[in-house]
């Protein structure tokens, strides 16, 4: 009894794994970003780890062995030095130009916060010591060096899907033809010019990013980091050796994907334990809304109250149309000419508000996490997407039939009257989205105990190496097999010349022989 006893409970003896600090550096101010990453470095607390987080973000009442380090509070426009534009008017900005000018140069400038912030400066120079580096990947990469200065592995975390650049260093597998590159928008992506748009954005992301974007990164690693500087390996080295990769992704609406065994699908790894319950007006609200409700988002970047005058009276003028209860993020104080079923709001518990029963569709922009959020609830969709990887969010949600996308310079009171009445008296939108979320949600065990299986797999076994492919050290032509295709295509060329050489001697010297015969008959 006593030894069956004890082969039950090996398995679980196994797993456990010894308190351990951790640092979590996820410093970037957005807060769709902190919604998606915050139950990680809870969720490792509240197991006992002694957890010090880099974040912009406060808690306002975590564990006693949670310990932030708070980035000085700037927001990503002052850091450019600009005023913050109408996110509207980006729908027209190209994968190239949100790069260039918002991604890179953002990147670059909340690194730099981040490192010469009073409170990070304060805890470097402290004597401290980790057993892993856990940080977001999110285009600062010079904090991956705390990893070697703390002498850890290494763990990625990313509020996105497959990652081009991290597969191409760590070798696993493009597979360019189904997986898109991040944040381009490409409308038929399995099309020849869908597929070659892929080919070459996804080689000029990592050209630049290679070549020019890690050298601006290791300029801040000098600059802030001088102690380490001339010892640390490159950025490059230090993604070609993580030990783990965790991203926002499932294969039940994500595009299946071949993975090495140490990047790890765990899509909405904030939806695991949500205990949060609605406001009581919100609550009172949606319960009584007989008809259902329509809920308008879009997110926490895109403001609804900076739509144009055209475009907000084509929602105003359709909501008076519905007889659903319309529940829209307004950001202003007012709105004018408000339908008697619409009611506003400056900020929504969005996962709350998705899991009610009677929301029949989301009206949102389409970021990933949104729309991981509208898949775990069963709600369809209705996507205006507007820059970076919405479009390609979206595109899924069509394909597998629980949404439609209408497109920004399309949204007029006839266009969005007839998405909504689409989505709204069709059943079949409802049924795939519930299929789907069952889907979304059948798995062994949820994201975030995913997540944490992983992050703690990776301390038992010190960097767990042996999960890290080889291939990462060879040459991209030794790993691609050119040499060795290029050698037989050789081989098979000088074959064929041989052939051809050796076919036209005999042929020649058939032909030889065929007119001397000709010569002795005429002479006889």
């Amino acid at each position: 009894m006593n030894g069956s006893l004890l082969l039950l409970l090996l398995p679980l003896l196994t797993n456990i794994v010894e308190s351990a600090n951790i640092l979590y550096i996820v410093p970037f101010s957005s807060v769709s970003h902190y919604i998606l990453l915050r139950p990680i470095g809870l969720e490792l607390a509240r197991r006992g780890h002694n957890v010090t987080v880099i974040t912009s973000q406060k808690e306002k009442d975590p564990p006693t062995n949670y310990h932030e380090v708070l980035v000085d509070d700037k927001k990503i426009w002052d850091l450019l030095g600009t005023e913050r534009p109408n996110v509207f008017t980006m729908v027209n900005m190209s994968a190239e130009d949100f790069h260039k000018y918002i991604l890179w140069a953002g990147g670059l400038a909340f690194t730099e916060l981040t490192l010469n912030s009073t409170d990070v400066k304060k805890f470097l120079k402290k004597d401290n010591n980790f057993d892993l580096v856990i940080s977001e990947q999110f285009y600062q990469e010079a904090l991956y060096t705390l990893a070697y200065k703390y002498n850890t592995p290494l763990v990625l975390v990313t509020t996105f899907g497959n990652c081009m650049r991290h597969n191409v260093v760590n070798r696993n597998p493009l597979q360019l033809a189904t997986v898109t590159s991040d944040f381009l928008d490409v409308k038929d992506p399995t099309s020849f010019w869908g597929r070659f748009r892929n080919f070459y954005f996804s080689a000029y992301d990592y050209i630049w990013w290679r070549f020019w974007y890690l050298k601006k990164q290791e300029d801040l690693v000098v600059k802030y980091l001088p102690e380490i500087a001339k010892d640390v390996p490159s950025l490059y080295a230090l993604q070609k050796n993580v030990s783990l990769m965790l991203i926002n992704s499932h294969f039940s609406y994500d595009t299946p994907s071949a993975l090495l065994p140490n990047i790890i699908e765990i899509g909405g790894v904030h939806l695991s334990n949500s205990n949060a319950s609605l406001p009581e007006d919100l609550q009172k609200l949606l319960d009584e809304s007989n008809n259902g409700v329509v809920y308008i988002n879009f997110g926490s970047n895109v403001r609804s109250s900076e739509l144009p005058q055209d475009k907000k009276v084509a929602f105003l003028n359709v909501f008076r149309r519905l007889k659903q209860t319309i529940l829209w993020k307004w950001e202003d104080d007012q709105l004018d000419n408000k339908p008697s079923n619409l009611v506003t709001r400056k900020w929504l518990p969005q996962k709350e508000i998705l899991a009610h029963r009677n929301i029949k569709v989301f009206v949102s922009h389409g970021g990933l996490i949104g729309t991981q959020e509208a898949i775990f609830n069963g709600v369809p969709l209705i996507g205006v997407p507007i820059y970076a990887d919405q479009f390609n969010n979206l595109l899924l949600v069509e394909e597998a039939g629980f949404g439609k996308i209408l497109q920004y310079h399309d949204i007029n009171e006839k266009t969005l009257y007839d998405s909504l009445s689409e989505i709204l008296n069709n059943n079949s939108y409802m049924e795939k989205v519930k299929e789907i979320s069952q889907a979304f949600k059948d798995r062994p065990m949820t994201a975030l105990d995913t997540a944490m299986f992983w992050i703690e797999y990776i301390i038992r076994n010190k960097g767990a190496d042996y999960m890290k492919n080889p291939a990462r050290n060879m040459s991209w032509v030794a790993y691609t097999m050119i040499d060795v295709y290029a050698s037989i295509l050789i081989f098979l060329i000088i074959v064929i010349v041989i052939s051809v050489k050796v076919i036209r001697a005999i042929f020649n010297v058939f032909c030889v022989n065929k007119i001397q015969g000709k010569n002795k008959k005429k002479r006889l």
